[in-house]
C-alpha cells in the first residue's frame, strides 16, 4: 500500500485489553499435581494498553495519552478507570458495560527468577470491536493495539483483511497514524492464522522472541532453551516482510534485535542485572514496548529508542506490579550507566 504521510497529531493511543492483574508471588512454579506456596498478593492494572500507558505516564511522556477499550460496570472497572485518570491518561474512550465483568488475570510469579504463569478470564475485553474506536476523530500520532489473540471480536475473521483487527489497523493507518500491535504468548495454531494479517498493516512490530518465532513458524530456541541466533535473525527478517513496516523490534532476556525499513538488523545486549534485583517479569515486555514507542513518537534514533526500552524493562523488573518500577525518564535512562550491558545476541 502507499505509505501515508505521518499524522501531525500528538500523543499515543493504546487500545485493547484492560485487565486487573492479581499478582501472586509464589515460592516456586510447581509441576502438575505438586504444591507451591503463595507468599504475597497484589492487585494491579494489566493488559497491553494499560501497561504501555502506565509506563509512558510514569516516564512523564511530554505528549497526551489516550485509552480505548471496555471494562465491566463493577469495582474492578472503577479501579482501572480511576487508576489511569490519576496518571493523567484520557479515559473517555474506555467504556463500562453491564454485560460482562472486567477482565482479570491470575499472575503466578516465582520469587527470585521472575518466571510466571498466567490464568486469564476474558470478560468485557471479548466485546471490544472496531466501533469502539472513533477512527475518524483520532488525533494521535501512534495507535497501539494489544493483545491480539485475547480480543475475541478483533480476532474474528474478515473476508477481505483476514481479521477484524487487521481491518481496523488499515483504517487507522489510512489517516496517516502510525500503527503498532502487541500479541500474547499463546501456544497453538492460532498464531499463524490471526497474527500475520494484522502485522501487514503495522508500522511498528514490537514483540518477544517466542512471539516472533511463532508468527512466522521459526523455532528461535532449542529444546534446552538456548537461543538459536540464526533462527532469530531469520524470524526477525520474515516479520519485516509481512508488511510495509518501519521497524521490527524483537526483545528477549539476552537483548534485542531491530530490523529497520532498509532491511538492516542491529543487535543490542540487555542490561546485566544483579542477583536479587528481579522481583517480577510480568510487565517487562510492555515496558520495553513503551520505551520504544516513546522514542519513536519523539523521532529519536533507533539506538536511543532501544536504550530507553531496555532501561524501562529493567526498571519494571524491580517491582511486583507491571509498571510500579518505572521511573521518570532521566532516572530510568540512568540504569544504563548503573548496570553493564551483555554482549549482543547476534
Amino acid at each position: 500500500m502507499q505509505h501515508p504521510e505521518p499524522s501531525r497529531g500528538l500523543g499515543i493511543a493504546a487500545a485493547g485489553n484492560w485487565i486487573v492483574d492479581r499478582v501472586k508471588i509464589v515460592d516456586r512454579l510447581p509441576e502438575r499435581g505438586l504444591l507451591g506456596s503463595i507468599l504475597s498478593e497484589t492487585r494491579a492494572p494489566g493488559g497491553s494498553p494499560a501497561n504501555v500507558l502506565a509506563d509512558l505516564a510514569r516516564l512523564q511522556a511530554p505528549f497526551p495519552l489516550f485509552g480505548f477499550g471496555i471494562v465491566g460496570a463493577d469495582s474492578d472497572g472503577e479501579f482501572l478507570l480511576e487508576s489511569y485518570r490519576k496518571l493523567g491518561v484520557c479515559m473517555k474512550g474506555v467504556r463500562q458495560t453491564p454485560d460482562a465483568p472486567t477482565s482479570y488475570t491470575d499472575v503466578m510469579t516465582e520469587k527470585g527468577t521472575g518466571d510466571r504463569t498466567f490464568y486469564h478470564h476474558r470478560g468485557a475485553n471479548a466485546l471490544f470491536q472496531p466501533s469502539d474506536v472513533p477512527v475518524e476523530t483520532l488525533s494521535c500520532r501512534i495507535f497501539h493495539l494489544g493483545y491480539l489473540l485475547l480480543l475475541d471480536a478483533m480476532d474474528a475473521a474478515d473476508s477481505e483483511f483476514g481479521t477484524v483487527a487487521a481491518r481496523l489497523l488499515y483504517e487507522v493507518r489510512r489517516r496517516g497514524i502510525r500503527t503498532s500491535v502487541d500479541v500474547v504468548s499463546e501456544a497453538g495454531d492460532r498464531f499463524r492464522l490471526l497474527v500475520p494479517p494484522a502485522l501487514a498493516h503495522c508500522d511498528y512490530v514490537i514483540c518477544n522472541e517466542i512471539e516472533a518465532g511463532r508468527a512466522v513458524g521459526v523455532d528461535v530456541r532449542d529444546r534446552t532453551g538456548r537461543l538459536d541466533t540464526a533462527a532469530l535473525r531469520e524470524a526477525t527478517h520474515r516479520l519485516g516482510t509481512l508488511g510495509d513496516m518501519d521497524l521490527v523490534a524483537v526483545h528477549m532476556p539476552e537483548g534485542a534485535v531491530v530490523r529497520t525499513r532498509d532491511g538492516r538488523c542491529r543487535a543490542y545486549g540487555s542490561l546485566q542485572l544483579p542477583d536479587g534485583y528481579i522481583r517480577s517479569a510480568v510487565g517487562a515486555g510492555d515496558a520495553f514496548c513503551a520505551g520504544m514507542l516513546f522514542g519513536l513518537h519523539e523521532g529519536w534514533p533507533v539506538d536511543d529508542c532501544v536504550r530507553l526500552a531496555q532501561c524501562a524493562a529493567a526498571a519494571s523488573l524491580a517491582a511486583e506490579g507491571a509498571s510500579d518500577g518505572v521511573l521518570p525518564l532521566h532516572q530510568t535512562l540512568a540504569l544504563a550507566d548503573r548496570f553493564p550491558s551483555r554482549p549482543p545476541p547476534l
